[in-house]
Formats: structure tokens, sequence, C-alpha cells
């Protein structure tokens, strides 16, 4: 079916074009537009997402370079640095947020469950937190968050299970987490977990756990009081997940260097990134892919223009990359 189409083309018909049209509709996203639509500004900011591009003039040069193929990857008839960078500034980025839960929706659909999450707790389970990601205050002048610094702050409530980010807010990074979860919108009969500085000490009781091993006291603050002490304890281990969606979405994504200097062109980036990251989610899912989503990403990366059938650049499974692999035993020498 999809013989002769370019990989990030397969890859695109796994967005659900309808919802976005809703999205941009509801918040007019094209209205006076003639050429470059926020669909097309969208695939091009995933395309950069997907194939690591630095900077805008740098998607630019490579999208420039592939001109005859605009109308077959979805890019529309004029890409130039001026009109994305004006879209990024001036369109709106909650149609970008709007479809991000979408795609956050459809992802949790079909996300795999992680293996390692072996806890009898019936009901979901998310972690809290929020992650600081730094600007250069003479560019980002409006995110000031210290005298000689600029940021701003990403609180995400992230589901344990599937690893996938189902609430993101973005403030200045002066905004305290408790702050963030002002905005939640609980689950009955969930569990969500967080550190200390999201914790209001008044309405939680305090739980003790003994390492024998190594002969060191844990203690962790509940409201919870039907659980055992080592569930608690093993709930809080698995909030690391929440730290290392942070540290992938940071290292693999573009986060982290934007491509234009408003609040809104940084927003769009970020919520972007999100999109891309429930897309190769979807893809996994949908496609029962035994790789982990970075190495998704990785072949992506290098396949974006190929001509071969998607799933086939799957077929010889990487269970471990070295790369993450390394990282991994380093850290275990470390300690």
């Amino acid at each position: 079916m999809n013989q002769g189409k370019f990989v990030f083309s397969q890859i695109v018909t796994f967005i659900p074009a309808r919802i976005f049209d809703r999205c941009v509709n509801t918040f007019q996203g094209d209205k006076w537009t003639k050429h470059f639509t926020c669909w097309n500004q969208l695939l091009c900011m995933m395309f950069g997402q997907l194939s690591n591009r630095d900077s805008l003039r740098d998607l630019l040069v490579c999208l420039n370079a592939h001109q005859p193929k605009h109308y077959h990857l979805g890019f529309g008839k004029s890409i130039s640095r001026s009109n994305l960078a004006e879209a990024n500034e001036k369109r709106d980025c909650k149609i970008f947020e709007m479809f991000a839960y979408e795609m956050i929706a459809e992802a949790q659909k079909v996300a795999i469950p992680d293996s390692d999450f072996n806890l009898s707790i019936k009901g979901n389970v998310y972690a809290f937190d929020s992650t600081t990601i730094d600007l250069c205050l003479n560019v980002f002048w409006w995110a000031t968050f210290r005298r000689a610094k600029a940021a701003v702050k990403m609180h995400t409530l992230l589901d344990v299970k599937t690893s996938i980010p189902v609430f993101v807010h973005i403030t200045p990074a002066s905004i305290h987490d408790v702050r963030g979860l002002d905005e939640l919108v609980y689950e009955i009969g969930g569990y969500y977990i967080m550190d200390s500085g999201c914790i209001d000490f008044k309405r939680i009781s305090n739980i003790d756990h003994h390492d024998a091993d190594q002969n060191r006291t844990f203690v962790f603050l509940s409201n919870n009081l039907e659980l055992p002490a080592i569930e608690i304890a093993m709930l809080y281990k698995y909030r690391w997940k929440i730290e290392l969606f942070f540290k992938w979405i940071k290292q693999h994504l573009k986060i982290k260097s934007f491509w234009g200097t408003s609040e809104n062109a940084v927003k769009t980036q970020i919520y972007i990134a999100i999109i891309t990251y429930t897309l190769v989610v979807i893809i996994k899912g949908k496609l029962k892919l035994k790789q982990s989503n970075y190495e998704i990403l990785q072949i992506m990366s290098v396949s974006l223009l190929d001509k071969a059938h998607l799933p086939s650049l799957f077929n010889n499974p990487i269970y471990q990359d070295v790369k993450e692999q390394n990282h991994i035993q380093l850290k275990i020498n470390l300690i």
C-alpha cells in the first residue's frame, strides 16, 4: 500500500489529520492563509524534530535541498525561513497544545505498558515533576529567571506504566513546582507520585522503610494508609521514570535549541516535540515494534527520505542500543 512513498510520508499517515483540522479551526489558525498552512507548519517542524536539525537555518537548508519532494512530503508550495519563522511566532501555540493532548489520547490507546512495572496496584500511576529549560537572556528577554539567566519550566504528569506524558504545562521558570498541581484534574483511583517540592505536609502521613542490606532508612510521605510501606517505596522508585523522560526528550528531540524567540514560538516547538514523541509511541504500538523509542527514532531519522516500506525498517531488532547501554554501565560503575 505504501510502495513508492517516502518513509516520512508513511509516518505522517499515523497522524489523525481530521482531528488536527478541528484543532486548527477552533483557533482559526488558517484564516487568511493561502499557501503555508498549519498542517504544512506541523510537518516541517516534525521533520526537523525527527531529523534532529539544530536550528531554523539548518532545517531550511535541509528542506530546500529536496524542493522537488515538497509536495509529496506535505510541506506545501512555498517554504522559506521567513514564513516558517512567522508561523511559529504568530500562529497560536494553543493549536498545537490542543493537538498534543489529542495525540496523547491516541497514544494511550495503543501504548505497550513497560514490562518492568510489576506492582499489583489497581488504577493508573502518575509521576509529577517539572524540568527547567535554559534560554539565553539576551534573546529570550521575556523569560527572565535570574539576573543573568532566562528559562521556562515544563510541568509534566507522566503515566508511569506507559511513559506517556498526559499533562504538560509550560510556565516561566520562576513559577514554583507546586503551582503546577493547581492545573491538574485528578483521576479517581489514580496514584500520584511527586517529590517533596510539591507536597503539602499537613495532608499526609509519615511512613518509614528500612533497607537492611545497606542499613539505610528511607522516609516517604503518603496520604494512602492502605498500601504497605514496601509498595509505597516501590511507587516512589518508579517516579524516576519522569526524570528519564525529561532526559530522553532533551537529548533526542529539540527543546533546548529553539527555532523562534517569542514565547509563542517556544511553546509551539515544545508541544510539537510532545506530538513527535507520542507519534513514535503510536507507531511502536500499532506496528507492535520491539525496539525502544530511542531506537525507533534513530532508525526513522536516517530513513525519512527513503522509499522503503516502513515496517521493514524494523525487521532486525536491536534490543540494546550501544550508546545507552554504555551510559547505563557507566552509571553502575560510578555507583
